[in-house]
Order: C-alpha cells, then structure tokens, then sequence
C-alpha cells in the first residue's frame, strides 16, 4: 500500500459517497494476538460471510474450510505435475506463486480494510489521507509479474467449442464460459477432493498427489499441453482472479492457446484490477473476492501497529512466504471493531511508507521488470473491468510534492 492526503479523488458521475471516521470508544483497546498452532490456506471463497455477533462461537469459519480445500487441491496438482510441466510454469512466471505456503485468512483484517474502501477513487480512505495497493506491491507479495500485455481480448458469446478444443471438457450450457470446478479437478486427478474418515493432512495431500501424478501427460505433446491449459485454468479463475461461485469460467482462455505467450501477459496488473473492482461491491456484501491475500500481506508490511502479522521466514521470495497470522480467539465483530480504532489512532509515523528498503531485488527478477510501473499513474486492466491507480492521491504523503 502507498499512502495519501485526504483529498477528493475520482471524477466519475455518480453521486459522491460521504466517509466518516469512526472515533474511538472510552475504554476500548487494540487487538492483541494470540499465537497460531495450525495455518490454514485461502483460496478464492468469501472470507467473511457472515458477521458474527459478540457471543457467537469460536472456530474455523465454512468458508476457511472451503478455503483450505481448494489451496489443498491447486497444490496437490501442481506436485503431481511432472518435471518438464513445472519447468513451463518458471517460464511461464506463475512458479514463485504457487510455490507459496500456507496463510490463514485474517478475515477480520481484510473485512475492516474493505469498510475503508473507497470505491469513487479506488482507494482505502484513512485517517491521515488515501492508501492503496500498488503494482509494487503485488510483484513483491506475489511474485507475478505487472509488466506486460494488458489480460484483456475478445469477450465470445459461447466457450464451447473452444473449451472442447483446447481443454477436451464441456460448459455448463452452450451459451456459457462455466466449467463445473468438479469437473475440471477430475480431469487433472483429483475427483476425490474430500477427507477421509481419519486422514491426516500430510496422508490427504499425498493420496491428492498420487491421484493427479496418475492421470497427467508424462511426456510433452498435445495432452500435457491440454492438461497444463486445465491447470492454468484452474489457478487464474479461482486464484488470481478469483470469484465467489462454484464453476469456473474459461473466460481467459483464448489467451492460453498459445502456451509460449502467457508468459507475456501482466497477470499481476489483472490481479489488482479484479481486487480493486471487488472491494467496490456495495457495502452490505461481506468478504472479497479475489485474492485477498494480497491485502493481508501488504497491511502486515505497512501497518505493523495492528499486530495481525508474525515473521516466519526471514528472506524467503515472494513475500507471501514471509508472513503467518496470529490467530485472534475473540469474536469476528469484536476484532473488526478493534482494528476499527486502531487505524483511528495509528500516528502517523507509525505507518511503514517504503518497508520494501533492503530488500535483495537480485533474486526477484520480476520485480526488476516491474520498477518502471512502481509509483505512476496507471490504468489495470481485467477484460473488461479497467480502473485507475491514481499514484498522485500519495504523493503528498509520501514527500514526492
């Protein structure tokens, strides 16, 4: 996140929004963290359904549950890959991200920063002024690259010919671009998605990764490519641009026909367009879409006051791998409420502008190829979703007037 002054953004037509801060209650304090014992992994699901009364029960939320499910399915895949496949996925530049470990979702985090959003001008509306993520922060967190050619293209009116082309599956209905996601993990393996009575974590991931080492090409030609499409897939629209429903679109597609040129495309960019569009979504809508990790991270790096985040592994790349979540044992509205009042009155030279200085960029080359976009003016592309990044709402915070 880069930070800003207060001032009014966005020229857009419709009605303007009023913010209000909310001040802090006599006797209230900021959230202290409990250690966690057993991380968890996100996917794409809604971190934050429902918003839990002050009594209501402690315990893994459905949608962490979902969530594990599918981060355990994605990972168990992409080590049954053979070796030539996860070569291609280096080349490709989606290796760093998938070589992620787990994080468990800070749902109350992540709900707060969304009820400080600013959907007229993409920005999260603090106390000292704006605040966004930034294309530098995705290279880093991620490890995909936001240089490139935009993700946009032809929208089609039907998929089916070409998901039966290219992938050898079938859409929901003719005029569709769904995929059930059932469907499409059968077809890399793992039909099987569910625990066993009894099994361990460690059994669960094994048995997945035998199942997809089972069923994928173990030689180059046209069945490991149609398997590396099913996986890319699988990876973009539930990950990346992650959405809340069940099937998987195949949307993208047309820009993985031609393997040897996804490689080229600003996957990251897209991944901050589709992040920016969800958190515009009306504000009764709990949770987010995308790749909420991202949030997550970058709040840990340039709000430390908050104390969600705890260092595990100094120096590893990217910096997803960084971080763990200090689990917080009280209720989900009391967390909110209590991160609520500490970016009320976080000072602000408490707030961490530049905590990427010191950083070994040698061994992040994707975030060499990315500096030319870090601090402008921008537009992010997502198909058909294009939104600013207006660099010049921070610049006064961050001394660049």
């Amino acid at each position: 996140m880069e930070g800003g002054d207060g001032g009014q953004g966005g020229e857009g037509g419709g009605r303007r929004r009023k913010k209000s801060i909310r001040q802090r209650q006599p006797g209230e304090g900021t959230s202290t963290a409990a250690p966690e014992t057993s991380p968890a992994v996100p996917m794409e699901e809604d971190v934050a359904a429902m918003m839990p009364g002050e009594d209501d029960p402690i315990g893994p939320k459905k949608s962490e549950l979902r969530s594990r499910l599918g981060w355990s399915v994605v990972r168990a895949i992409y080590q049954g890959l053979p070796d030539f496949q996860r070569t291609r996925l280096e080349e490709i530049g989606f290796g760093p991200f998938l070589r992620w470990d787990e994080l468990t979702p800070d749902v109350a985090l992540i709900q707060a920063l969304k009820e400080r959003w600013d959907p007229e001008c993409h920005a999260f509306l603090l106390p000292w002024g704006h605040m966004i993520p930034t294309p530098e922060d995705v290279a880093r967190i991620t490890g995909l690259r936001v240089d490139g050619q935009a993700v946009t293209g032809v929208t089609y009116t039907s998929y089916q010919e070409m998901v039966e082309r290219l992938m050898g599956l079938e859409v929901t209905r003719e005029r569709s671009s769904l995929v059930p996601r059932t469907r499409l993990q059968a077809s890399l393996g793992v039909a099987d998605a569910c625990h066993q009575t009894g099994e361990g974590q460690a059994e669960y991931m094994a048995r997945l990764t035998t199942d997809a080492r089972a069923v994928l090409a173990e030689e180059e030609g046209a069945a490991a490519d149609r398997d590396l499409r099913r996986f890319l897939i699988l990876v973009i629209r539930k990950l990346i641009l992650g959405t809340r429903g069940d099937p998987v679109s195949c949307r993208c597609l047309p820009l993985l026909e031609d393997l040897t040129q996804v490689g080229s495309y600003a996957w990251g960019a897209a991944l901050l367009a589709h992040l920016f569009d969800s958190l515009g979504t009306s504000s009764r809508e709990t949770g987010v879409a995308g790749f909420f990790p991202l949030l997550q991270v970058s709040a840990y790096y340039h709000l430390p006051s908050l104390g969600r985040g705890v260092e595990r592994r100094r120096g590893a790349v990217p910096l997803l791998q960084h971080w763990r979540f200090c689990r917080d044992e009280r209720s989900l509205r009391r967390q909110v409420t209590l991160i609520h009042d500490t970016l009320d009155t976080v000072p602000f030279g408490h707030v961490q502008w530049t905590p990427y200085v010191g950083e070994d960029d040698a061994t992040q080359p994707w975030v060499e190829r990315g500096r030319p976009y870090f601090g402008r003016d921008i537009w992010l592309h997502c198909f058909n979703t294009v939104v600013p990044l207006d660099h010049r709402l921070v610049a006064r915070t961050l001394g660049l007037h």
